[in-house]
């Protein structure tokens, strides 16, 4: 490995400490409904995000509302001294990207076929306090 290949790995390295977040792979939902969820928590404080979540009558927000506590679990883990209440933690990015599509047939009129698309998607939730952008 090069020199400064190496200086950017620990670079990356040293960011990835300071960065909570949570990933879901392969949900068996469409984006499309994902991202109906996610985006009514970004740029949300922690608490918040959780009781629109609790509240909302998509399935989806089921999966999203864990994952959520999963990022929040990530950040307890970096940070053993702190309280939850006194970082004031929001989320920061939420993203839905496409993942596999499954693909089926359904049989049509006349002999013919038609194509059924099944889709899943990836989800992530990025962390960060309000004291930590004030800082930057």
């Amino acid at each position: 490995m090069g020199a400064k290949k190496r200086i950017r790995a620990e670079k990356l390295r040293e960011e990835r400490k300071n960065r909570y977040y949570a990933v879901l792979r392969n949900c068996p939902t469409s984006p499309r409904k994902m991202r109906l969820v996610v985006d009514l928590i970004r740029g949300v404080e922690v608490n918040e995000a959780l009781d629109i979540l609790r509240f909302t009558p998509k399935e989806a927000a089921r999966r999203v509302e864990k994952l959520l506590k999963s990022a929040i679990a990530n950040w307890e883990t970096k940070n053993e001294g702190v309280r939850l209440e006194e970082a004031n933690l929001f989320v920061k990015e939420a993203y839905v990207d496409s993942a596999r599509i499954l693909k089926r047939l359904r049989p049509a009129p006349q002999g013919r076929a038609h194509r059924i698309r099944k889709r899943s998607n990836h989800v992530t939730i990025v962390l960060d306090s309000y004291n930590q952008t004030e800082k930057a």
